[in-house]
């Protein structure tokens, strides 16, 4: 039961995902060079389609993955606390379950990626989870430079968007309760302003998390765009073609 708890949430996490990854493409593909003039939206309700019933077993099956790797760290977490009460906090078994703790999150955060890179492979070629899993890694090793740098600038500036939004929030607060007088009502502004730092952090993290799934799919996009075109793409829109406007 645990273990379909695990597989259920993860295919939902991951049909979510997907669907964001199929508007970042179908964004990608709808636009041209040929027609930089006119920008075509993203078809989110095709994302809903193919998610549902094109490729649900592939969503399913990646998955799945994620949470056989999940259930056996929940399984070895839990093993490895009776173990540590049996030998009464013993320094050397802390130390082991440290140690296979941290490399069971890195397996889940490889695999994590790994789904990932297929799934954006898959919005692109509708090829199945296996075949799009390894075209898409092989991609990535091809373009590993571009993803890297792609990724740390996506995940610098969603970082500074979260703390940009929480503190405007909590300055916003603070100009309500000053301009409404509450701030007398209060022992200290402190705890609200904590509160609402916490509630608009994780809210802003909810939803610019939707930007690394679309920065992927793009780059994928964009990556596959100028393997299949010789080096230079023919679809995106127009900011993705400004260094080959500029070179003619």
């Amino acid at each position: 039961m645990f273990f379909g708890y695990l597989w259920i949430t993860a295919w939902i996490e991951y049909t979510s995902r997907f669907i964001v990854i199929m508007g970042a493409c179908t964004y990608y593909f709808n636009n041209s060079r040929e027609n930089m003039d006119e920008e075509a939206p993203a078809d989110i309700a095709y994302g809903f389609q193919t998610a549902y019933f094109n490729h649900m077993g592939s969503i399913a099956f990646g998955a799945f993955i994620i949470a056989l790797v999940r259930f056996i760290k929940y399984i070895f977490y839990y093993l490895a606390k009776k173990l540590e009460k049996q030998s009464g906090d013993n320094a050397a078994v802390k130390m082991f379950v440290a140690c296979a703790m941290c490399i069971l999150n890195c397996i889940e955060k490889i695999c994590d990626y790994l789904n990932e890179a297929a799934f954006c492979y898959m919005a692109v070629t509708g090829d199945h989870f296996l075949l799009s899993a390894w075209n898409g890694f092989l991609l990535n090793m091809k373009h590993g430079l571009k993803f890297a740098f792609a990724n740390l600038i996506a995940k610098v500036f969603i970082f500074i968007g979260k703390i940009g939004i929480t503190v405007a929030n909590c300055f916003t607060l603070y100009g309500l309760m000053y301009y409404r007088k509450d701030l007398k009502e209060v022992g200290s502004i402190w705890g609200p302003i904590l509160v609402i730092a916490v509630i608009t952090y994780l809210a802003a993290s909810l939803f610019l998390s939707l930007f690394e799934e679309a920065i992927m799919a793009l780059l994928t996009c964009l990556c596959f765009d100028i393997d299949a075109n010789g080096g230079e793409p023919i679809y995106g829109p127009a900011t993705f073609h400004d260094n080959y406007v500029k070179k003619a």
